[in-house]
């Protein structure tokens, strides 16, 4: 049996703790807090085998270095990202797997928040563990990628089976909701659905995970090739290169870097 608990750290990240509760083993995705992970397997009585890391940013990898030496964990990352993971055991890329006691997770290949950005993807939990390539109702800045590049990539995760749990790195749900709200104010199912998140976040809850199809539906930049939402969009003034996606993305995001 696995079973999967959310860490919080710093001011609004998340660390992800998976456990094989039969086999009393673990693994971690973006530990930027050895601490906490160490509290968290102290209380379960859990070993640390594996660490997983999405980028390099240092609140997703902070923690890892003593995590590895206390437990002897191997740190899977982005092998694009090799230089700045010191920790790094195992370098993967687009296609490759990766295994945890039973459970067996697909690599995928998300740059635009950074260059060598993964995700990793776990059919038999039904979950998606995407750093800061996607954030509930958002994506991430665009630090170290394009437009196109970061589009296409969201366009890889659109593309998960619908039921599909989204683990992002950050709870920046309520600020992405502001903005999808300030988008798409006459859409009275995403109405609703920002009235649960606040709710969520009122009585200190993790907005997360959301899911593919909740993402599919009322994340703006997974709809830039939706034409009802490009119409939504024109109606408020937004400049579109015709029904360019990419062009619909790169004016969105470029709002968004503005209204946060």
């Amino acid at each position: 049996m696995f079973t999967l608990d959310i860490l919080p750290a710093f001011a609004d990240n998340y660390i992800y703790l998976i456990g094989d509760t039969e086999l009393g083993l673990a693994m971690v995705v973006d530990p930027g807090d050895a601490d906490v992970v160490k509290r968290a397997l102290k209380k379960r009585d859990w070993h640390l085998t594996l660490i997983l890391c999405t980028h390099h940013h240092n609140d997703h990898i902070g923690g890892s270095a003593a995590l590895k030496k206390a437990y002897g964990a191997a740190v899977i990352g982005p092998s694009a990202e090799r230089a700045k993971i010191p920790t790094l055991d195992r370098g993967v890329e687009e296609g490759d797997t990766v295994t945890f006691s039973t459970l067996r997770g697909k690599v995928i290949a998300v740059p635009g928040h950074t260059a060598g950005h993964i995700a990793f993807y776990f059919p038999g939990l039904e979950a998606l563990f995407c750093g800061d390539a996607m954030f509930s109702l958002g994506c991430g800045r665009l630090f170290e990628g394009t437009p196109p590049v970061m589009w296409e990539s969201l366009q890889k995760l659109r593309a998960l089976p619908p039921a599909t749990k989204v683990y992002c790195g950050h709870e920046y749900t309520e600020d992405f909701a502001r903005f999808a709200l300030m988008l798409d104010k006459d859409n009275p199912q995403l109405l609703t659905h920002v009235r649960h998140i606040k709710e969520l976040r009122r009585h200190g809850t993790p907005t997360l995970p959301s899911t593919i199809e909740v993402e599919t539906r009322f994340n703006p930049f997974l709809r830039c090739d939706q034409p009802a939402f490009q119409q939504t969009l024109a109606r408020h003034g937004f400049p579109l290169d015709g029904a360019n996606p990419v062009a619909v993305f790169a004016s969105i995001r470029a709002a968004m870097d503005r209204f946060s």
